[in-house]
């Protein structure tokens, strides 16, 4: 990656020898991996075996997840905050796991929409939930600093399995819950 990040410090007509770029391939290099570092992990690292057996049959929220992923089409960052509920169907997840798998799916080039789908997909089949729902909403630079320069938009995307797709009542509450 850093003979690539100096060609493209070349491309774009800078000289990757000068003492403010010369160590900026390497660094650049180690960010990018550093930020992409969701494809060296899987779901069974993540979750690590922290699940275990609960009575619960009521609804587990973690709000305000924070999140920093890469846009697969600029690669430029998207930051913003996941919502994640479930309504555990005879376990529960450790309380980390959850921020944990968001980051997971985050630190992959990735569209917003795919992101929250992975993030509802996995929660329900790591936990066997009876429903769970996501919400994500995020401010792209994409959107901010080219294209159309709109600085104060949101995009907000949500995921509904099991309960929270066929219960209003559920999904409401989520909803409630998040405001």
């Amino acid at each position: 990656m850093n003979e690539h990040y100096a060609r493209i410090i070349e491309a774009i007509g800078e000289d990757p020898q000068r003492p403010g770029l010369k160590d900026t391939p390497e660094r650049a290099a180690k960010a990018m991996a550093y930020l992409t570092r969701g494809y060296q992990q899987t779901v069974d690292d993540v979750v690590n075996g922290a699940l275990f057996p609960s009575d619960c049959s009521e609804m587990v929220l973690v709000k305000d997840i924070e999140l920093y992923s890469l846009c697969e089409h600029h690669l430029l960052p998207f930051i913003g905050k996941a919502h994640v509920a479930y309504i555990p169907d005879g376990q529960v997840v450790g309380l980390s796991k959850v921020a944990r798998i968001v980051d997971m799916f985050a630190r992959r080039l990735q569209i917003q929409e795919q992101l929250t789908v992975e993030v509802a997909e996995t929660i329900q089949k790591v936990t066997g939930a009876a429903g769970v729902g996501v919400i994500v909403e995020a401010k792209h630079m994409c959107m901010m600093m080219r294209g159309v320069e709109k600085q104060n938009s949101v995009m907000k995307t949500s995921a509904m399995l099991g309960t929270f797709r066929s219960n209003q009542a559920t999904r409401n509450e989520f909803l409630s819950l998040i405001r």
